[in-house]
């Protein structure tokens, strides 16, 4: 199906998308997104109404968009036009912005980041939101859209909000650290993490105190990191201890 779609043109992907039982629209919207020809985006484009149709199959469209294996920067590009400027649903924002933060990072896998306009755009559309964010879950699913992108350029912004946001953000922004090869964990990123992991100026839920251990354990730690962690281990919840105790043995076998 896919492969007839590659040859379709634009008119007539749309007529299959307009003349399509509902129940068959998701399945063809996914059809769509897969064969990323000029043509299907460009149907879809015109197909999807962001405050019209039901959130159901907008949904289906962003999340097929964000596990793309191999998105093209139009299909972000298409993503990005659709989220611009509209007043949403709560959900379809949350879903669209974690989606451009797929997108971004598996075309910079992919070495694509040299299209710079719509890639800059939409680490811009995210950035826009986590700086616009009022309520503490959209700073969240902002930071986890940063995760996905995973651009070092964006490192300062995630250690801020690891270290003063509160317990959620931190969580969020740790979990996204931990996503970055560790050719990005620099000096400065470890520096942070010994002061999430011993709270050295304020106290941190223990899922993020576990995740800047495993920043600093699973990225050339240095002996003394390994000793103070092991040695604040005797103030923790077993649990917490024993996962600790076992990363630690791990990496030394």
């Amino acid at each position: 199906f896919i492969q007839m779609l590659r040859g379709a043109k634009k008119r007539d992907v749309l007529q299959l998308l307009g003349r399509a039982p509902e129940e068959a629209r998701p399945f063809l919207v996914e059809a769509a997104v897969a064969t990323q020809s000029v043509a299907s985006l460009a149907a879809l484009s015109d197909f999807l109404d962001f405050s019209q149709e039901p959130k159901s199959l907008l949904e289906k469209f962003l999340y097929t968009a964000a596990f793309s294996p191999r998105p093209s920067g139009e299909l972000l590009q298409l993503v990005l036009d659709k989220l611009d400027g509209k007043q949403l649903a709560p959900e379809i924002w949350e879903t669209g912005i974690v989606a451009v933060g797929s997108l971004v990072g598996k075309l910079c896998q992919q070495k694509l980041c040299g299209l710079q306009q719509v890639v800059e755009r939409g680490v811009e559309t995210i950035l826009r939101g986590l700086r616009g964010a009022e309520e503490e879950p959209r700073v969240v699913i902002s930071l986890l859209a940063l995760g996905n992108a995973r651009l070092p350029e964006t490192i300062p912004t995630l250690l801020e909000h690891a270290e003063d946001g509160p317990t959620a953000v931190t969580t969020a922004a740790t979990s996204a650290l931990q996503r970055f090869p560790a050719p990005h964990i620099s000096s400065k990123v470890k520096q942070v993490m010994r002061r999430i992991f011993h709270q050295k100026r304020k106290s941190y839920d223990k899922t993020c105190r576990l995740a800047a251990a495993e920043i600093l354990l699973d990225n050339q730690p240095l002996p003394m990191d390994v000793i103070n962690i092991l040695l604040a281990t005797a103030e923790m919840e077993t649990e917490v201890a024993t996962f600790l105790l076992l990363k630690v043995q791990n990496s030394l076998r």
